[in-house]
């Protein structure tokens, strides 16, 4: 069975007082733990689209990059009760802004997680691999980045 694409966005705060940590959401349909994520946008980069999506999942805007971090698979379970094999590129997206509202913040929670926490709470091995290599991927604290708390 061929792998279907799609775009997702680690979303990440790195500060001298709380460290590396990043942000998941809960998925609307079984309220596990995962990272914003779609399907790829016509008018859009895969990174753009990523960062769109994080928005419309968690609420967060930051700076995003256009290389992907790596990937992972997992089986998606379309509405018609049809289940594909996806595989997600993800966008490491450092978190500037935490909206109060977002499109579907009815239908999530978002909670900030250490990696190795994130990696913890999440079904996906692949992800849970990517999540405990983020302090390879992450340039160090700097002072003043995001200190905000995700409700």
């Amino acid at each position: 069975m061929k792998d279907r694409k799609q775009i997702g966005a680690l979303a990440y705060s790195n500060d001298a007082e709380s460290g590396l940590r990043v942000l998941l959401v809960t998925s609307r349909e079984t309220g596990r733990w995962v990272i914003p994520k779609g399907w790829p946008m016509k008018s859009k980069l895969p990174h753009q689209a990523a960062a769109q999506e994080a928005f419309e999942e968690a609420g967060v805007e930051g700076h995003i990059a256009k290389k992907a971090a790596g990937t992972y698979r997992y089986p998606k379970t379309l509405r018609n009760g049809d289940v594909v094999s996806c595989r997600v590129k993800v966008y490491p997206m450092e978190v500037s802004k935490l909206a109060s509202r977002w499109p579907e913040a009815q239908e999530r929670r978002r909670q900030w997680f250490s990696t190795e926490d994130a990696a913890a709470a999440v079904v996906e091995p692949e992800l849970a691999r990517l999540l405990r290599s983020m302090t390879d991927l992450i340039r160090p604290a700097q002072p003043g980045a995001l200190a905000a708390k995700a409700s």
